[in-house]
């Protein structure tokens, strides 16, 4: 196992890239356990009504739409692009703040079921904020993507990219970059390089808190996600 010395950002852009790592952890709480439960009762529930096959949009905070509301999420935003075409899908936002890919294995088995014909995997963040080591989360990451696969192999896999900043070092944040590529590769998913392109930084795209993506920033993310998941689109779902 690699050791990573620690040391301080050197810009302003990095600065506010840690800011807004930090803040999909701090979403966790004491009440994680409850809302984790709310959260997959939620999903179970909108995934077995519907008739559509299903994209379901598994993450953190960054997923759930942290101080949004639920018609700005980016995972709402899919579903209004998806309905101007006239595809006949369900989005089902599957997203929970403070959510580690440890986490993630643990409550995966109660989303997944046969309709879900895409998935959108955007965990990791909070893990390389925690500094947790990096075979763990990308062995997590290729759990859960095994897991999908062995519900369904047919299931299309969307891997979004993160990135964090360089307080554990140069080497970890390099090596956490190289997580999301690399298990892509191996698994032959499909990969949004990283979610918070042209978003990250920007404070005229984020909260007032200055962290999370605002509505207007949530609409870039929301066009990141769109230009991999367009093309998986089954034309034969058109109305």
């Amino acid at each position: 196992m690699k050791s990573y010395k620690s040391n301080n950002p050197s810009t302003v852009f990095r600065l506010l890239i840690f800011l807004i790592v930090f803040s999909v952890w701090s979403c966790d709480n004491p009440k994680v356990d409850s809302a984790a439960s709310k959260q997959i009762e939620e999903t179970v529930e909108v995934i077995t009504n519907t008739k559509a096959p299903v994209i379901l949009c598994f993450g953190n905070s960054l997923t759930e739409g942290y101080g949004l509301s639920s018609e700005e999420s980016f995972p709402t935003l899919l579903q209004q692009y998806i309905d101007s075409l006239n595809y006949n899908y369900q989005v089902v936002n599957a997203g929970l703040s403070g959510e580690t890919t440890t986490g993630g294995k643990g409550r995966l088995d109660w989303v997944l079921n046969n309709n879900v014909e895409i998935f959108i995997l955007e965990l990791g963040a909070n893990d390389g904020l925690r500094g947790i080591p990096i075979s763990e989360t990308e062995q997590n990451l290729q759990d859960l993507i095994d897991t999908v696969r062995a519900k369904n192999t047919s299931i299309k896999i969307v891997l979004a990219g993160m990135q964090i900043p360089p307080n554990l070092g140069k080497e970890y944040t390099e090596d956490f970059k190289e997580i999301f590529p690399r298990l892509a590769e191996k698994n032959n998913t499909h990969l949004i390089p990283f979610l918070l392109k042209n978003v990250a930084g920007d404070p005229l795209l984020n909260q007032n808190d200055g962290i999370h993506p605002s509505a207007k920033g949530t609409k870039i993310v929301t066009n990141n996600v769109w230009e991999v998941l367009l093309p998986l689109l089954n034309k034969a779902t058109i109305k």
